[in-house]
């Protein structure tokens, strides 16, 4: 059956290379609808992207991730392909990464960037950081992907009408990837290639800044996700700085039968306590996260499942 497929490109200030974004997608899939959402560009992509022939909308609130809410929202498809206007991704595999989707019944695709190290295509801070960051999330949460950070992906219909979208920056590909792990969608990956910036394009990332953010996001995720397991690992790591300020304290009153370090047996008593109240919380979260769970799986349900084979 025929399916609408939309390409979405999120853009901020990429004059330079929105228009081979938009010919090589309209070369790739001519029957598809190009959208790309100008993020208060001041450098003349508005015009570039209408140019070339793609249909332009606009978002006010600054950062990626309040672009990709915009965009999840406007746009009605069954096959959605999310790409950065930045031209390092290969406009040539969206055949492939949409076959990927459809044989399969997925809901999401990641174009994983082939590793262009010796060509200094992928900058070695940003790809020890994504290395980095998809182990800890793999650790966390069991992710099966390589690329967690990638921003080129296929989405079906019943992904993005479901997707809450709460990120506002450049962690938006860290709660997508989080979001699927966490309701066990199927999901998949396929090496694509990665091409450098050209000459006067500069990267929108900072290394250590959006390395941060996207960890932290990573952290409160967990702790939305796993909310037990967050919890009852802080209320460890209270009971021992407990334990260990209660110790000398023990030790004097079995000794001497005195307690001379009454502020430490206090401070000690005041962290045991703090450990039994995360513990508690955890224990109340998780029923509660359970509840957000069945909501959220709940909420993918409903969506229309038309982009999926049958």
């Amino acid at each position: 059956m025929d399916r609408r497929t939309a390409v979405i490109i999120p853009c901020h200030n990429e004059a330079l290379t929105i228009a081979e974004v938009v010919r090589g997608f309209r070369a790739a899939l001519p029957e598809a609808e190009i959208f790309v959402y100008d993020n208060n560009s001041t450098d003349g992509t508005v015009e570039a992207a209408t140019k070339a022939g793609a249909t332009v909308r606009h978002e006010r609130h600054q950062g990626k991730g309040n672009v990709v809410r915009r965009m999840f929202a406007d746009i009605d498809a069954d096959i959605f392909v999310m790409v950065d206007g930045d031209g390092t991704y290969d406009a040539a595999a969206a055949p492939m990464l949409i076959e990927r989707l459809c044989a399969e019944n997925l809901d999401m695709v990641v174009g994983a960037r082939r590793d262009s190290s010796e060509d200094g295509l992928y900058r070695p801070g940003h790809r020890i950081g994504n290395r980095l960051l998809t182990w800890f999330a793999a650790k966390i949460f069991g992710s099966r992907l390589r690329d967690m950070l990638s921003g080129y992906r296929v989405f079906s219909r019943r992904f993005v009408k479901s997707f809450p979208a709460l990120s506002s920056g450049f962690e938006t590909e860290t709660e997508l990837t989080i979001h699927a792990l966490h309701l066990r969608l199927p999901i998949a990956e396929v090496d694509t290639d990665y091409a450098a910036r050209p000459d006067g394009s500069d990267s929108k990332l900072n290394t250590w800044r959006d390395g941060v953010r996207i960890l932290w996001t990573i952290g409160l995720l967990f702790k939305e996700a796993r909310p037990f397991l967050f919890f009852s690992i802080l209320a460890a790591l209270l009971a021992l700085v407990s334990l260990g300020l209660a110790y000398p304290v023990v030790r004097d009153f079995i000794n001497t039968g005195l307690v001379p370090r009454f502020p430490t047996a206090i401070l000690a008593t005041g962290v045991m306590i703090l450990a039994y109240s995360s513990f508690i919380c955890g224990v109340v979260l998780d029923s509660l996260g359970r509840s957000r769970l069945e909501t959220k799986r709940l909420a993918y349900l409903r969506a229309d499942a038309s982009d999926r084979n049958r």
